[in-house]
This record gives C-alpha cells, structure tokens and sequence, in this order.
C-alpha cells in the first residue's frame, strides 16, 4: 500500500480525444482528460477515470482513490492523502503545500515552478492527475 501512496505523489501524461489538453511545462501535449473524466496515456490508451461522483477508478475499473466534497483526496482505503484547498493550494495527507492549480489552469509545485497546464479542466481532478495519481506506460 505503501507504494501505491508513493505514486500518487508523482506527476505522469496523459490524452484524450475528446477533452482538455494536459501540457508540460513548456506547452507541450502530454495528455488528456476527457469531459467525462476519462484519462489517457500519449497513445490514446485509456489510464483511468474520475467519476463525477468522486471515485477515481484504474484502467480495470478498480476503486483507487476518492474526491470528497470537502476537498480531501483519499485512497482506495479511505485514507485521506492530501487536500485541494478552494484556493487551488494541495496539500498532502499531512497538510504540507506541495503545489498549486491556479484558475487559469496552470499547475505549479510546492516552490511555485510551474509543472504544466491543465486550461479547462476541473481544479480537483487537474490536483489528481498532477500530484496524487499515477499511471504506468
């Protein structure tokens, strides 16, 4: 479990046919989240998902992972990992900024070094995808 946490923590691409453009950090395509949550590797390769629910879900449909209401962002397990704070501020399961999602989508680390963009995309789920979850290639 402890390894799965440690993933979560790591930023990865993805892409989408349909959906908003996931950038680097220098406005490179790197991925896409679709408008129904879909998430997509550089090939197209459906990754994940998140469910307007709160449920992120892996390739195999697998629960790993919740987006509660109150901003807390938790495991498979219930445990909550970090936090998305209204401001765009994400913190992790102990309260320690580790970066930002800004309005305009720009994604930024914890010493405001900007990670890549997420323009379109829902603040929770752009948190997710940058700083909580990982896919493999």
């Amino acid at each position: 479990m402890k390894a799965i946490l440690l993933t979560f923590f790591v930023v990865f691409s993805f892409l989408q046919m349909s959906g908003q453009s996931i950038q680097d950090g220098s406005y490179r395509s790197t991925g896409y989240i679709k408008d129904d949550g879909t998430i997509q590797d550089g090939s197209y390769r459906t990754q994940g998902y998140i469910r307007e629910d709160g449920s992120i879900l892996d390739d195999s449909y697998r629960t790993i992972g919740y987006i509660r209401s109150d901003g807390s962002i938790q495991d498979g397990s219930y445990r909550t990992v970090g936090y998305l704070r209204e401001d765009g501020e994400v913190q992790d399961g102990s309260y320690r900024t580790i970066g930002y999602v800004k309005q305009d989508g720009e994604v930024q680390d914890g010493s405001y070094r900007t990670l890549g963009y997420a323009r379109g995309v829902r603040r929770d789920w752009a948190a997710v995808v940058f700083f909580f979850f990982k896919f493999e290639d």
